[in-house]
């Protein structure tokens, strides 16, 4: 059977899209280590509400006045609603505590166990480090 070309292209497209999606999952264990325990304080600096992982960053400011900046990734939006978050939980601007599992290769992003928000409500981070 011969495809045209524009069928080819559709074909390409599709299967492309499928594995963006696949890969955008991982294992936890695979990312983060739960040997390594962070915990951290630092100021809201973005937040994105979306599949298949929320991701929030924080500016921590070091002991010398300089500045790191962390990434956090959480469970799903769906999840950390049933947890009780919802998208103006941490708003930019916020100074927030966070604990969880630092990334294996070091980099300054962990996944999220508890945040401490200003009030002092703890949320859980909706991870499954089952997987």
């Amino acid at each position: 059977m011969i495809m045209s070309q524009s069928a080819r292209l559709v074909a390409a497209t599709i299967l492309l899209a499928g594995l963006g999606t696949a890969s955008a999952h991982h294992s936890f264990s695979a990312i983060f280590d739960e040997g390594q325990p962070i915990e951290v304080t630092g100021t809201v600096s973005k937040v994105e509400w979306m599949n298949p992982h929320v991701w929030f960053y924080l500016a921590v400011e070091r002991e010398d006045g300089s500045v790191e900046n962390w990434a956090f990734e959480m469970g799903s939006p769906n999840r950390l609603q049933r947890y009780g978050w919802h998208q103006g939980s941490m708003p930019v601007g916020q100074v927030i505590s966070v604990t969880g599992s630092r990334a294996r290769d070091g980099t300054l992003k962990a996944a999220v166990e508890t945040v401490v928000l200003p009030d002092g409500r703890e949320l859980f981070g909706a991870q499954d480090a089952s997987q």
